[in-house]
């Protein structure tokens, strides 16, 4: 089973504190590193937490409030001082373009790797990467400005090839990978094998959503749809539904209500304003909904 897990390494609202880092997350697919957003701090987090930042393949930012980009230079930076030379993909709004051209016109002349900015549409659901391992898509969310969420999906894994079932019809090395991917088998004395005797299911593909920052919107349900972890912004407890509507973010139990229409499997609540020193409010607003909720943490390694 192939590695795909997500670890947390700022999960704050807009005002860095001594309890938590603004937005960043590192999700790790088959060892290849992907980053969701880039609040300020996020490269010490990176190092705190023991990660090759070298190995980062992509950059996927879910819009342009600072608390989700003001790392950005600073990464940026650090990876040309490493001597990274492999180009480095940026998936967010097109404005970002001015935002790279003015720091690498004044900082990043000298950069030994290229930077490939890839925008979003904020209103599409869209199919932004792909590899043999994950598709990415990008779904709009509903925020003060353009915002996208993001879904890794796993794609479908091969079937499992009983091993006595290739001793049993003598079954050549060269059609495995064909029985494998659902093909049948035609023995030498011209009998058809189907192939659910010959296999077992592959284990279900996993998937992984993110959702912040938005306000309460059931039209992001059909993107999110049976995910096996959902990341939903819960900037705010219940007592503050007008402030949340105000500022377009969610209370921790729209984000459990958002969960529970949705049915994802586990729900981590992050994003949490820096009113709140203690969290237990937060938690128990969203496990009442939702009881298969958790409080995201810096650090918080969450394994698919």
């Amino acid at each position: 089973m192939t590695r795909f897990e997500i670890t947390i390494l700022g999960c704050g609202s807009a005002m860095p504190t001594t309890l938590h880092n603004p937005s960043s997350q590192l999700v790790n697919v088959n060892e290849k590193l992907f980053m969701i957003d880039c609040g300020e701090g996020t490269q010490l987090q990176l190092r705190k937490y023991k990660t090759r930042i070298n190995k980062l393949h992509s950059i996927f930012i879910s819009h342009l409030h600072g608390d989700h980009v003001f790392g950005l230079p600073g990464l940026l930076a650090t990876l040309s001082l490493l001597g990274r030379t492999g180009d480095l993909n940026i998936y967010a709004h097109k404005d970002m373009e001015l935002f790279l051209d003015s720091f690498i016109k004044h900082f990043g002349n000298q950069f030994p790797y290229k930077i490939n900015l890839t925008p979003l549409d904020p209103y599409q659901h869209q199919l932004i990467f792909e590899n043999n391992s994950i598709r990415v898509f990008s779904f709009p969310l509903k925020h003060r400005i353009p915002t996208s969420g993001f879904l890794f999906e796993e794609k479908d894994r091969p079937r499992h090839i009983k091993r006595e079932m290739i001793d049993f019809y003598n079954i050549p090395v060269c059609k495995i990978n064909e029985i494998k991917k659902g093909g049948d088998y035609l023995t030498d004395d011209g009998k058809w094998i189907k192939n659910e005797i010959l296999t077992t299911p592959a284990i279900p593909p996993r998937t992984y959503a993110y959702c912040s920052d938005t306000a309460y919107s059931p039209e992001i349900i059909p993107y999110i749809q049976h995910s096996d972890v959902l990341y939903h912004e819960a900037t705010f407890a219940e007592a503050e539904n007008l402030r949340a509507q105000e500022t377009y973010h969610s209370t921790a139990r729209q984000a459990a209500e958002i969960a529970r229409s949705a049915n994802v499997r586990k729900l981590i609540i992050g994003h949490f304003s820096s009113r709140y020193h203690e969290l237990g409010e937060l938690l128990d607003e969203a496990q009442a909904v939702f009881p298969e909720t958790e409080l995201a943490d810096e650090g918080m390694t969450i394994n698919l």
